[in-house]
């Protein structure tokens, strides 16, 4: 069903230098990627963005993601699943968080903080019995894009993750970064933005193929507190406190072709 929910945009600029809008509606997640987007309110229901509107989509879900992997989500009950043929197929593994913005491969964390992924060949494979990847360390939340994966630990510190390939997600070794966030996410031109504990959202500056990590984090100063947000094409998605949506334009690293 569609919500009866229009493109009024009020066309205010919320952050400086950037153009922002607002999205009618509230979600407690969202995800964009692959020029898609999709949300989940606070009672579990799934939509995605289509047309101005919000289309909603069978079943209930906690977490969504979008990305050159599919649409992958997660339940209540830490089940994996993935959307094929406009249906939910559950696929083995248990993930609190997913992500399928890599080289069409996806990676999460589990209930515990264990990090997974999955390579190429399970990722797009049509079995709902496919083999997860387990990687050293503990995280909290774990994003991917076209140079690579970022992650952040309970006790927001920052990491990115070398060496990650199609065929070995697993990557070779962490690299600490400075700062402190709750949460990132990963464009797949390698854009990088970060939500700090006290709701500011940054953006990683310097980002480049030589330098995958960039150089500093950028407060982009909105007039509202974030609890999460997503980046693809040129769009950051936020959602305040409240649920609200907000879409602002923003340049990403400005590199192509890395997926």
């Amino acid at each position: 069903m569609l919500l009866s929910l229009c493109l009024f945009l009020l066309g205010a600029s919320t952050a400086k230098g950037h153009t922002c809008t607002d999205v009618p509606g509230k979600l407690q997640q969202l995800d964009a990627g692959a020029g898609e987007v999709y949300g989940i309110t606070t009672s579990g229901s799934i939509y995605k963005w289509q047309r101005n509107m919000w289309a909603q989509l069978p079943g209930e879900m906690t977490h969504v993601s979008v990305g050159p992997a599919g649409v992958w989500a997660t339940n209540k009950g830490n089940l994996v699943f993935k959307l094929q043929d406009n249906n939910w197929m559950r696929v083995s593994g248990l993930l609190k968080q997913v992500d399928a913005g890599g080289k069409k491969y996806v990676a999460g964390v589990n209930p515990t903080g264990v990090v997974y992924c999955l390579n190429q060949y399970d990722t797009i494979s049509r079995s709902p019995y496919v083999q997860f990847t387990p990687i050293p360390g503990r995280l909290v939340y774990y994003s991917c894009g076209g140079l690579g994966c970022w992650g952040v630990n309970n006790v927001s510190q920052v990491y990115f993750r070398y060496g990650v390939k199609p065929t070995a997600c697993d990557g070779s070794q962490w690299w600490r970064v400075e700062g402190s966030l709750v949460m990132l996410e990963v464009g797949t031109d390698g854009s990088v933005f970060g939500l700090s504990s006290d709701g500011n959202v940054y953006k990683r500056e310097g980002i480049t193929y030589t330098n995958p990590t960039g150089t500093s984090w950028v407060n982009l100063n909105f007039r509202h507190q974030v609890k999460h947000l997503s980046y693809d094409a040129g769009a950051l998605w936020l959602l305040n406190l409240e649920g609200d949506i907000i879409r602002c334009e923003i340049p990403g690293t400005g590199l192509s072709h890395l997926i």
